[in-house]
This record gives structure tokens, C-alpha cells and sequence, in this order.
């Protein structure tokens, strides 16, 4: 077969010039190839070429007038070179071995059957020759081509060795499944399961950079089921896991919060992008296992499970190696807020009710609806109909919130600093309560969302708080 027509890029013919001149095999490789029979767009280009690939690469960045692009990593045998929106790889062709206790390979030179039998799988391991007698010629030895037809997930040789070897291709065969919604051919995911233990040795973040694919796929259901049937899930995410399983008192079962989870998240994926949304559709219920009550009345109770997921979520994201930054902190607030909408409904969507919620969401508001729409699951169609339609007043209500944007942006109307200077006061906790308290005044719809009426406010009730007002002023400036 061959895919000259499918090398537009003249990069392709510019590559396979270089080689020529210095009497070299190159090839494109990986994904890039894949890629073209599945019709995806690609800015990522590997090339094997059997002998050095830095030194074509620096050869190859010298032909594109790009040497100031050319980055070489010789403790890999490595280089890249950026061409525009390319970004080109280059690496010799190599076969490799591997001792047990690591996933780093001895490498050693080898022939293209060498590279490609090392690749992870069949459906990577095609490789197009860019020479100018061979150009566009497809070299498929384990026939990628086909299992890329009948949408099929296996290795190129034995798939104990492959996935012993190397485990984290375990989590990628998964993560490859859920982007395509390929199939696992199941002597492949045997083997997955066999070598469960050996994901131990990857590193937490090479393990959520693959996890994280997961999430961004159009279903990220798909590999988590995948990874709680190979046993990786419990390994890998035993915060997630504990979800799992139904437990039944007095004839009284609750739902399989794992895969209610599964499908918030599946619900969030089908309306944003957002990848941190969806990680907070993921732990929203991760306090639902150690809040979990019967109570012989009601039932199956999970009380405060939201505020208590909350807390859980720095130790989850330091234990998992996730970011301790703002994007832990938006999932953290997602969580603790994603029961909010649902009781402000059952409550009246009264005044006061939207806007609390509004200020605590602040600039994520957009993102919590989402949440708490997607958190709808019930099989029983009066229920979500119910619900639905709650959420479609609180919606309207919103809307019709005079200073919804400004709560959202909220401020305290009145500064700390001008309530010491007044009062004559050293910072205490007096402070943040005065502040709290002219809050919800304002979200109780009291006193207007403005300074004026603000500190007339703190002057009002000061005395309760302990503080005396001097002669009968009623501003700062008095």
C-alpha cells in the first residue's frame, strides 16, 4: 500500500531528501501514521531512521533553515525540531530490553522490525517510508492496518512481555480503548489483568498524565469501567474505588455511587471541555463511603458528604500528584457546592437563597449548574422531571437578580483597615465577623450591595459585636 497522497506536507519530501543525501532509511512512525487511516488531525510527527536520529534531525533543521528550533536529548538519542506548528521527533531505530524492577529499557541500535516490535501496539507500530525510491511505501508487519479496521486494542508480540516490561502501557492500551472506543482484544486485557501489580513501579504522574486523556475523552466512562475491570483501578485510585458496591439493610439498597459517578461525569463531558469540571464531576461524591448511615426510617443517609468531599480533595490531589494550585482549589469548591443548587430549588428559589449561592460559586456559577444538571441520574422520570424543572427556576430566578454579576465578582462593601481605624481596634476576629454580618444582610436583601449603606450597617450593629460608636457618628468620616 501505498500513502503518498497522504504526505502532502512538504516537510515529508524535504525529510526524505536529507536522508537520501547521507544514504539513510527514514520513516514516519507512531501516531502520526495512525492517525491518517482514522482521519485525525496531527502537529506531532515521529520519524525512525536506522542510525542516528540526531544526527539527521540536526541535518534535517539545517535544510528547513530551523537550527535555532533544533532541541537534541542525547541521553535518549533523541531530537526535535519545531517547523511552524510541527513538531517533529527524530530517533534512531532501536531494540530494547528491560530488568524487571524498572520500565527504563537498555537500548541498543537495531532495524525498523526491531522499533517496530518494541512499539505498544499494532495500530502504532505502521511506519511509512520517506525515502524517494520507497515514498508514501506503508511497512504494517504486525497488521496495525487491520485492527484499525475492526477497531481492535492489541500488541505487536506477547502482550505478558509487553505490558511486564513496560506497565504504563497497560493504562495506555486503556486510554487508547476510551479515546477511539476501540475494543481491548481480550487476551490482551487478560494479560492487563495478569500484570495488574506491575503498575506499582510507574510514577504517579506519568500515571495522571494518561488518566487525564481519559477524562478528556468524549466518554471518559468507558476507562474507568476498563480500569475497575483490569484491577488497576483499585490500585491506582483507591479514593474512587471505594465508591464502588451496593450495600442492602431491611430490604433497603442505595445506588452504585461509582457508576452514578461515572455517568455525572459522561453528562458534564457531553456539555465542557472543561477537563477540572469533569475531575470535580469525578470526586464530587468521594465523601459519600465514610458518611454513609441507615437509618431504619428514612433509609440509606450520605449527610454533609459534599462538605466532607471537600476536605478530602487536597489529600486526594497531594496523594495522586495532582496540581496544589487553583485548579485544586476550583475542584474543592465544586465539590463542597454541588448539593447547593438542588437545595436552593427545594427550597423556593427565594432571593436570599440565589444569592448566597451566587457569591460562594462566584466566576465558576456556569461550572456548578453544569455540575448539578449532570448530577441527575435517577431512573425514575417524575423525579428528574421534577428536578429538572427546579433547576429551570433557579435559572430564571438568576437571571432576574438586579446585581447578579456583581455578586458573583463579590466584595465586601466595607474594608477591614476601615473598621480598625474607626473603632480604634487591633486586627481580631471582630473583624471578619462585622464583615460577615453585613454580607448577609445584603445577600437577605437588608441594606443595598454598597458602601454607604454598608458601614451605616456596621455602625447599627456594632455595639452587639462589643464596639462602642463614638457620639453619634454614622460614616467613616465623622
Amino acid at each position: 500500500m501505498n500513502l503518498s497522497d497522504d504526505l502532502k506536507l512538504p516537510v515529508f519530501r524535504q525529510i526524505g531528501e536529507v536522508a537520501d543525501e547521507i544514504d539513510r532509511e527514514v520513516y514516519v512512525v507512531g501516531g502520526y501514521v495512525r492517525d491518517i487511516f482514522l482521519r485525525r488531525p496531527s502537529s506531532d510527527i515521529d520519524f525512525v531512521t536506522v542510525g542516528s536520529g540526531i544526527e539527521l534531525a540536526e541535518k534535517v533543521a539545517i535544510k528547513l533553515k530551523r537550527r535555532k528550533s533544533l532541541s537534541v536529548y542525547a541521553n535518549y538519542g533523541t531530537a526535535q525540531v519545531r517547523h511552524g506548528d510541527l513538531e517533529l521527533e527524530f530517533v534512531g531505530a532501536r531494540r530494547e530490553s528491560y530488568h524487571r524492577e524498572s520500565r527504563n529499557p537498555i537500548v541498543e541500535d537495531g532495524t525498523l522490525e526491531d522499533d517496530q516490535k518494541r512499539r505498544d501496539f499494532t495500530i502504532n507500530a505502521m511506519a511509512i517510508c520517506l525515502n524517494k525510491d520507497r515514498f508514501g511505501e506503508l511497512v504494517d508487519p504486525f497488521n496495525g492496518i487491520i485492527d484499525l479496521h475492526n477497531r481492535i486494542i492489541r500488541t505487536p508480540l506477547d502482550p505478558d512481555i509487553t505490558f511486564s516490561d513496560d506497565p504504563l502501557r497497560m493504562m495506555r492500551a486503556i486510554r487508547f480503548a476510551t479515546q477511539l472506543d476501540f475494543t481491548i482484544l481480550p487476551e490482551t486485557f487478560d494479560a492487563i489483568r495478569r500484570n495488574k501489580d506491575r503498575i506499582e513501579i510507574i510514577t504517579k504522574e506519568r500515571i495522571n498524565d494518561e488518566l487525564s486523556k481519559i477524562i478528556r475523552s468524549p466518554r471518559p466512562s468507558i476507562g474507568f469501567k476498563l480500569l475497575d475491570e483490569s484491577g488497576l483501578l483499585e490500585i491506582i485510585f483507591p479514593t474512587l474505588y471505594a465508591l464502588k458496591g451496593v450495600e442492602t439493610k431491611e430490604g433497603r439498597g442505595h445506588k452504585d455511587n461509582f457508576y452514578h459517578t461515572l455517568q455525572v461525569m459522561d453528562n458534564v463531558a457531553e456539555r465542557s471541555d472543561n477537563e477540572w469540571l469533569r475531575w470535580a464531576a469525578l470526586l464530587h461524591d468521594i465523601g459519600k463511603p465514610v458518611t454513609k448511615r441507615y437509618d431504619p426510617k428514612i433509609g440509606w443517609t450520605f449527610h454533609n458528604h459534599n462538605f466532607i468531599g471537600e476536605k478530602m480533595i487536597p489529600k486526594v490531589f497531594k496523594t495522586m500528584k495532582l496540581p496544589l494550585n487553583e485548579k485544586m482549589k476550583y475542584v474543592a469548591k465544586l465539590v463542597g457546592l454541588h448539593m447547593r443548587p438542588q437545595s436552593v430549588g427545594e427550597e423556593g428559589v427565594s432571593d436570599s437563597g440565589v444569592r448566597r449561592m451566587i457569591t460562594d460559586a462566584g466566576e465558576d456559577l456556569d461550572d456548578l449548574m453544569i455540575l448539578a444538571e449532570a448530577d441527575i441520574t435517577s431512573k425514575n422520570p417524575a423525579k428528574v422531571r421534577r428536578q429538572l424543572e427546579g433547576f429551570a427556576k433557579l435559572r430564571e430566578r438568576m437571571s432576574q437578580i438586579s446585581n447578579a454579576d456583581e455578586l458573583r465578582r463579590w466584595k465586601y462593601p466595607v474594608d477591614g483597615f476601615e473598621i480598625m481605624d474607626y473603632f480604634k481596634i487591633e486586627p481580631s476576629s471582630v473583624i471578619k465577623e462585622l464583615k460577615d454580618a453585613v454580607k448577609e444582610a445584603v445577600l437577605d436583601g437588608k441594606i443595598p450591595y454598597e458602601h454607604d449603606a454598608a458601614w451605616e450597617y456596621v455602625l447599627k450593629i456594632a455595639p452587639d459585636f462589643g464596639l462602642s460608636v463614638p457620639g453619634q457618628a454614622t460614616s467613616a468620616s465623622s
